[in-house]
C-alpha cells in the first residue's frame, strides 16, 4: 500500500463563500475527507449552522479566521482611518498624503458640530487649512524650481514627478485630520468582529457609522460570523476610568527630550542568546543561559552576528529576537505618527490628537516664503480646537493639521524594531519618520551595542541632520 499522494490546491473563493471556506478548513480535525470533498458537501446553510454551534456556541473562534474578506471604504476622514487600522492582524492600503493632492472639500464635517456657531467656525477652519494647503503646493513648487533646476535630458514628466514628490511631502503638515482618504482592508472574520465592537462602541459618530455600514456590507459574505459584533461597555468603562484619574494628576508644559527609552530589557544579549540555544539543541532555558554566561565577548559577538548581520533585506529574521523588548515615549508630528501607527507588531498607546505639544514648522516652508501663511494656519486651527474641545474634545481633533505633534508610547522587541529603522530609515522615506527611525537606533544602539552594530540603518545621515537640513522648528 502506497501513501496518498501531496495535493496542494485553492478553494475557489469565487464559487465559495467564506465562511463555507471556513467551515472545510475547520471539518478537516474530525473528517478524512479531503477539503474539496468537505466543501461540496456545504451549503450556506449548513456553514451557517456549523458557524452558531461550534464559533458562536462554543466559542471556538479560531474557525472564523479562514473567512477573509476585502473590504473598500471610501471618503472617510483620516480621524477615522485611525480606529480602522488599529487592529493588528490585518492588511491596509490608504490614499497617501505624500503621492496625492487633496481638492479643496475633501473633508469630514462631523455631526457634533452640526449646531451653530460651532458649525460655521469648523466649516470656515477646515476652508481656511486646505485653501493655504492648495497655494502652499505652488509656492513650494516655485521654490523647488529654484533649487533643483531640469537636469539635461529629463523629460518634463520625469521632472515633474521628482519635484512632485518632494513638494507634496512638506504641503502635507497643513492637512488636517478631517481630510477624506480611501482604504482598502484585507481582514479575517474573527479579527473584523472584534474591530467592529470597538468600532461600535468609539465616541465618535463617524466612526459608530462606519462600524455599522462594514457590518451590514460583510454579513452578504459572513453573516454568522459578524452578526453579533454589537457595541461594547467594556470599551468605554476603560477610557472613562483612566480620563477620570488623568483629570485630577498634575501637568506641566511639554519641554522633555522628544524621544525617551523608558523601560529596556537589560538581560536582552543573554535571553536572545539562550533562546536560540533552546531551540537548536537539546538544553533547557536554564542550561542554555548558563552556556551563554560561559561565553566570552568575541563568541557572543560572533552568534550575535547570525541573527542580523547575515539576514539580508528581503529576509525576516528569526524570531528569538522578540524575547528582547524595549520601551519608548516618542513625541512627533501627526503626519509622522500616521506612518509610524502602521507597524501594528508592536504596542503603541497613542495619546488623542490635540494641540498642547505645539507644531513642527518644514524648513521648506519658510524658505519659500510661505512661512507666515502657515503660522496663520496653524493657530487658526489651535484656536478652532480650543473652542471646539470645550463642546467634544474628541471630535475637535478633527480641525487638528498633520504639523501637530502628538505623543505615543511604543513596546517593542529587537525584531520588530529592526524592521522599522530599516524600512523607515531609508532615503525613499518621509523625513518625519525617517527622524523618528533614526532616533529610535540611536536609543537601541546604546543599551544593546552587540545587536545595534547590525540593525539594518542608513548611515548616510543622522536624526540631528534631518532636523537640520528638513525642519524649520519642531514645537
Amino acid at each position: 500500500m502506497t501513501a496518498p499522494d501531496r495535493q496542494i490546491y485553492l478553494l475557489d473563493p469565487q464559487k465559495l463563500t467564506p465562511e463555507t471556506i471556513a467551515v472545510a478548513f475547520a471539518k478537516t480535525s474530525r473528517s478524512p475527507e479531503s477539503f474539496q470533498a468537505i466543501a461540496d458537501e456545504l451549503t450556506d446553510e449548513k456553514s451557517a449552522q456549523f458557524h452558531e454551534k461550534w464559533v458562536v456556541g462554543y466559542g471556538h473562534s479560531s474557525v472564523a479566521e479562514h473567512a477573509v474578506l476585502h473590504i473598500a471604504v471610501e471618503n472617510v476622514s483620516r480621524l477615522a482611518v485611525e480606529t480602522l487600522q488599529a487592529n493588528r492582524l490585518a492588511s491596509y492600503t490608504e490614499k497617501s498624503t505624500r503621492y496625492q493632492k487633496w481638492d479643496a472639500d475633501s473633508f469630514y464635517v462631523p455631526q457634533e458640530f452640526a449646531a451653530e456657531p460651532q458649525h460655521t467656525l469648523y466649516l470656515d477652519t477646515c476652508r481656511h487649512l486646505f485653501s493655504t494647503y492648495q497655494t502652499s503646493l505652488v509656492k513650494l513648487r516655485e521654490y523647488l524650481v529654484t533649487q533643483q533646476p531640469q537636469k539635461e535630458g529629463e523629460s518634463d514628466r520625469a521632472y515633474e514627478n521628482r519635484l512632485r514628490v518632494q513638494y507634496v511631502d512638506v504641503a502635507r503638515f497643513l492637512l488636517p485630520a478631517a481630510a477624506l482618504a480611501n482604504v482598502g482592508v484585507t481582514i479575517n472574520a474573527r479579527a473584523l468582529e472584534h474591530a467592529l465592537c470597538k468600532m461600535l462602541s468609539h465616541p465618535l459618530a463617524e466612526v459608530r457609522q462606519m462600524g455599522e455600514e462594514i457590518k451590514v456590507i460583510s454579513q452578504d459574505n459572513v453573516p454568522t460570523l459578524v452578526k453579533y459584533a454589537h457595541e461594547k461597555a467594556y470599551f468605554t468603562d476603560v477610557q472613562d476610568a483612566f480620563r477620570r484619574v488623568a483629570a485630577g494628576a498634575d501637568t506641566v508644559p511639554y519641554g522633555g527630550d522628544w524621544c525617551r527609552l523608558v523601560d529596556y530589557d537589560e538581560r536582552a544579549e543573554e535571553k536572545v542568546l539562550s533562546a536560540g540555544l533552546l531551540r537548536y539543541s537539546g538544553l533547557s532555558y536554564a542550561q542554555a543561559a548558563d552556556a551563554v554566561k560561559q561565553m566570552d565577548e568575541s563568541e557572543k559577538s560572533a552568534l550575535i552576528s547570525t541573527f542580523l548581520g547575515k539576514c539580508d533585506p528581503f529576509t525576516a529574521p528569526v524570531r528569538e529576537l522578540e524575547h528582547a523588548y524595549m520601551t519608548f515615549e516618542v513625541v512627533l508630528d501627526q503626519g509622522g505618527y500616521y506612518e509610524l501607527k502602521r507597524h501594528r507588531m508592536m504596542t503603541q498607546s497613542a495619546q488623542e490628537l490635540g494641540v498642547d505639544l505645539g507644531y513642527a514648522t518644514p524648513k521648506w516652508m519658510v524658505a519659500a516664503g510661505f512661512g507666515h501663511e502657515y503660522e496663520q494656519a496653524m493657530e487658526a486651527a489651535r484656536s478652532a480646537y480650543e473652542a471646539l474641545a470645550e463642546l467634544n474634545p474628541v471630535a475637535a481633533a478633527y480641525v487638528v493639521p498633520n504639523a501637530f505633534n502628538r505623543r505615543v508610547l511604543i513596546t517593542t522587541n529587537l525584531r520588530s524594531a529592526n524592521h522599522l529603522v530599516a524600512l523607515r530609515s531609508a532615503p525613499n522615506a518621509h523625513f518625519s519618520i525617517r527622524r523618528v527611525a533614526q532616533r529610535l537606533y540611536e536609543e537601541i544602539k546604546a543599551v544593546y551595542p552587540a545587536f545595534g552594530a547590525w540593525l539594518r540603518c542608513e548611515r548616510e545621515e543622522d536624526w540631528h541632520m534631518v532636523e537640520d537640513t528638513h525642519f524649520h522648528s519642531l514645537f
